[in-house]
């Protein structure tokens, strides 16, 4: 079942965003399960991130592997999954 999360980063800046964005996506791309993303600005302060994965356990693999690793010490996203009924892509 398809799984969306909402990541809320309250110490992430667009310029720290911009750059782990331009090594990630490629590989992101290419990750099992991988369906969509998305990043703006929460209105909390810092970034709010939104995926789309085929399960939340593909979802969670990638940050695992690829993402926690490269985080500054002091960045701890609050992730949260919900379950999906359906996904809509172009």
């Amino acid at each position: 079942m398809a799984a969306l999360m909402i990541g809320e980063v309250p110490t992430l800046t667009a310029d720290v965003y911009d750059a782990m964005a331009a090594q990630m996506m490629p590989l992101m791309k290419g990750h099992k399960g991988f369906i969509a993303h998305t990043g703006g600005p929460s209105p909390s302060g810092g970034f709010r991130i939104v995926e789309i994965w085929e399960s939340e356990a593909d979802g969670t693999a990638w940050f695992e592997a690829n993402v926690k690793p490269n985080l500054p010490p002091d960045m701890k996203p609050e992730r949260k999954w919900f379950p999906l009924h359906n996904v809509l892509t172009k």
